[in-house]
């Protein structure tokens, strides 16, 4: 039983109208099933995951004409690779999500369904709870403190006693000119205490910077690509 999964509906090269049926909806299922995880606690695009449920049955169908020609096969290879240069840079999950529509795309087209159906699945689901679990997440708890001080305040040292009283950690990233040189913006990474009140910390700090502009959020993912 278990070693029809690993065998190929396609022998030879050459296949029929019913093995091409079987490939070509087992392709869209395997897409569906992949865009289908990636919506779940992910922000895309309608595109994006139109072209994730398309992009199997795409690969399949230049697969299956090709299987067996070599000088087809290389031309084909070819094609692809100008894809890469076709498209706008993505974040690394969305390239992953393209490679595995393709790998499945492949894997239907030379006939191996059910190794197609089974490695989606598996790489859908260990996707799904990665994303759930927030695995690689380092900056579980980190907020962007963003503090304006007039350019005749000495800000070195000014602010400390308050961000040890309300602070669990803190780190300075940036310390910038601004409004033609008038204002300074201070950056920080900052993990609030437990039990901290916001406004507490915000309004003690207003006290100090000349009550200028204070902003207090969540850390903004940098963009991740391949």
């Amino acid at each position: 039983m278990f070693d029809n999964i690993f065998t190929s509906i396609i022998s030879n090269g050459t296949f029929s109208a019913n093995e091409f049926m079987v490939t070509t909806i087992m392709a869209f299922i395997c897409g569906l099933i992949i865009a289908g995880t990636y919506m779940i606690k992910n922000q895309c695009s309608r595109s994006f995951i139109a072209t994730l449920v398309l992009l199997p049955a795409i690969v399949e169908l230049v697969i299956i004409l090709v299987n067996g020609n070599i000088g087809a096969g290389v031309a084909v290879a070819g094609a692809f690779s100008l894809v890469r240069f076709r498209s706008a840079p993505g974040r690394g999950q969305e390239i992953t999500g393209i490679f595995l529509a393709m790998a499945v795309g492949l894997a239907c087209g030379m006939g191996y369904i059910w190794i197609a159906l089974i490695f989606a699945v598996i790489v859908s689901v260990i996707n799904l709870l990665l994303n759930a679990s927030q695995f690689g997440t380092d900056n579980k708890g980190i907020r962007m403190l963003k503090i304006m001080v007039p350019e005749n305040l000495d800000y070195e040292d000014r602010f400390e006693e308050t961000l040890k009283k309300y602070l669990k950690e803190y780190t300075y990233d940036e310390v910038k000119l601004t409004n033609m040189g008038s204002l300074y913006k201070i950056t920080l990474s900052v993990i609030l205490k437990e039990q901290t009140s916001s406004k507490e910390f915000l309004d003690e700090l207003r006290t100090l910077n000349g009550n200028l502009d204070i902003s207090l959020g969540r850390m903004v993912e940098a963009p991740d690509a391949l």
